[in-house]
């Protein structure tokens, strides 16, 4: 992962950060509450696919799901202590390593 999707990922971090505060979630953000929601909206996410084929799906929805994940994905890791976009990186060495190394390459 370059710099800048990383750092992007911080600001994201950043402003969920600020939120949490605002609101007064904190409470509310524990690592099985946040892990709980990541879960659920990953199912919101396969919903905008029930009862369709490949093509036909509204990406709008898909969009929305895809960002909920995510934002639940970067408080989740800042609550647990570490970097999401470190965690994506060593994630995507290691399976590199793996598959990659299957084929040979």
């Amino acid at each position: 992962m370059s710099a800048a999707p990383a750092t992007q990922l911080t600001r994201y971090r950043d402003q969920l950060r600020e939120l949490r505060h605002a609101m007064e979630w904190s409470d509310l953000h524990t690592p099985g509450n946040l892990a709980k929601s990541v879960s659920i909206e990953a199912a919101e996410l396969l919903e905008c696919f029930q009862w369709s084929d490949a093509d036909s799906f509204d990406s709008s929805d898909v969009q929305d799901e895809v960002a909920d994940v995510v934002i639940y994905a970067i408080q989740l890791a800042d609550i647990c202590g570490f970097s999401l976009g470190e965690a994506i990186e060593f994630k995507m060495a290691k399976n590199e390593g793996r598959f990659l190394g299957e084929l040979g390459r």
